[in-house]
């Protein structure tokens, strides 16, 4: 039986003031379950990133309520997000984010560096493995294609054994055969690991790797 890792109750994100107020979320409630895959899709200027954010704790909602892996976030200080982010949440953005001077090895030990932990050096190879990346551990982002700077953004977002992998718009900056190999690796993460992937993406074919589809438009959930 599944479990829930991220809830989002009655979510309300409001940018802006007076005349230049922008309602982003709008009441937005949805669950995302532990080994389920979901993709969040909708035009642009629906909410999506704004979810994201939000379920991510990277922005604090005007009103309404987010739970990740049973902890709620209203209310915990910067301090204490930030741990959570670190310790129970992966990030895979488009652009990638490496540290161009680090190895493949070096960036995804990297989040548990700054933690003020030494990885060992078995879980920084069983990372890079899972991605198909264990031959090129010591390789600069310079000397990798950009799938394969992808692969170890991935696995970057592995090596804290999160509750979730938040992934915006992980393909944008890949070709179509890239692309393939990049969702074919976040589908098999979610079957063989039991983790909760959510990406955002305005790609439908992109989105047929998901178990289910949530739809925004203007900053509500239509579908899901």
């Amino acid at each position: 039986m599944t479990t829930q890792t991220v809830v989002l109750q009655d979510v309300r994100a409001v940018f802006g003031t007076g005349t230049r107020q922008v309602t982003a979320l709008d009441g937005v409630s949805v669950t995302f379950e532990r080994g389920r895959f979901a993709a969040v899709m909708g035009p642009s200027g629906s909410g999506k990133s704004t979810l994201l954010h939000c379920a991510a704790g990277l922005d604090r909602p005007a009103s309404g309520t987010v739970s990740i892996d049973g902890t709620r976030l209203n209310g915990l200080s910067e301090d204490a997000l930030t741990r959570l982010r670190r310790d129970r949440i992966g990030f895979v953005f488009q652009a990638f984010n490496l540290v161009s001077a680090l190895t493949a090895e070096q960036n995804v030990a990297l989040p548990l560096r700054l933690a003020g932990r030494r990885p060992p050096a078995a879980e920084v190879t069983s990372a890079l493995d899972a991605v198909g990346l264990a031959g090129r551990a010591g390789h600069r982002p310079s000397e990798l294609s950009g799938g394969e700077q992808q692969r170890v953004a991935v696995a970057r977002a592995l090596i804290s054994r999160p509750a979730v992998i938040f992934a915006d718009e992980p393909t944008g900056a890949l070709d179509s055969v890239t692309s393939k190999q990049v969702l074919q690796l976040l589908r098999a993460l979610v079957d063989e690991h039991d983790l909760t992937v959510v990406m955002v993406t305005h790609d439908s074919e992109a989105a047929d790797y998901a178990d289910r589809i949530v739809t925004l438009a203007d900053g509500r959930v239509v579908s899901c």
